[in-house]
């Protein structure tokens, strides 16, 4: 697969089209299937959001994307900490029902894990031997030419600028038979877009409804289970190659 090179972003691999520019751009393309069908959804202050008519993606015009350096600073204001139960009954939410779902002695990756890596760490409490990876903190890139049982991606997704080429690369990282599991605030029906608290973080730059996490499994020849609001596991059919 031609994907960019892992080690240039924390959250995704892409650094296009950072530069300003006007919102006289009404369509763009989208940076999940690549159809050229996607309008206008929402202007909140200067930042364009688009949505597309294809696979439901929202996401901000790509003028409005931070620089890396400006990523960092932000990640960095992240409390992730390991000791913290709040912090980890919250993971565990993705945790708990992807448990059950592994054989033991799975192994595992958790793909873009932040300053304070935590899911890791209470799996591997659970017995299970897992990987880290992130551009900015966790820059190995030697866990990519890997293949795992299952691959943990929490409060990640809404960072790709590139969710296309970033969901095919985890579909390299998964054995026949793996599982992905996603958590991600999804922007279901009745969300209010102008008051959700979720967009004004300037690092969520893609928000994905139901019918999205439908369009990503299709895509893949997946599976999808939704054991919660804002947790999506996908499941990789057994025999097929990483």
């Amino acid at each position: 697969m031609d994907l960019p090179d892992p080690g240039v972003r924390a959250k995704d691999a892409s650094t296009q089209g950072r530069g300003r520019r006007g919102r006289g751009q009404r369509t763009v393309s989208c940076p999940l299937c690549g159809g050229d069908e996607a309008g206008p959804f929402r202007e909140l202050g200067e930042r364009p959001y688009y949505r597309c008519a294809t696979c439901a993606l929202v996401f901000l015009d790509p003028g409005f994307r931070l620089t890396a350096s400006e990523e960092r600073a932000r990640y960095r204001t992240h409390e992730n900490d390991p000791s913290d139960p709040g912090y980890r009954a919250f993971l565990d939410r993705l945790g708990a029902p992807l448990v059950t779902r592994l054989p033991a002695g799975a192994e595992g990756l958790d793909y873009g894990s932040g300053p304070g890596p935590t899911l890791s760490v209470m799996l591997e409490e659970r017995g299970f031997t897992m990987s880290v990876y992130d551009p900015f903190f966790a820059p190995d890139t030697g866990v990519l030419e890997r293949s795992y049982d299952f691959v943990t991606c929490t409060e990640t997704a809404e960072h790709f600028f590139e969710p296309g080429r970033e969901f095919a690369r985890l579909d390299g990282l998964l054995r026949g038979g793996g599982w992905l599991g996603v958590m991600t605030r999804v922007l279901t029906d009745d969300v209010v877009f102008e008051d959700w608290w979720y967009v004004r973080d300037p690092t969520h730059v893609c928000f994905y409804a139901p019918e999205t996490l439908r369009w990503i499994a299709d895509r893949h020849g997946w599976t999808l289970e939704r054991p919660g609001t804002n947790v999506a596991l996908f499941h990789k059919p057994r025999g097929t190659p990483p």
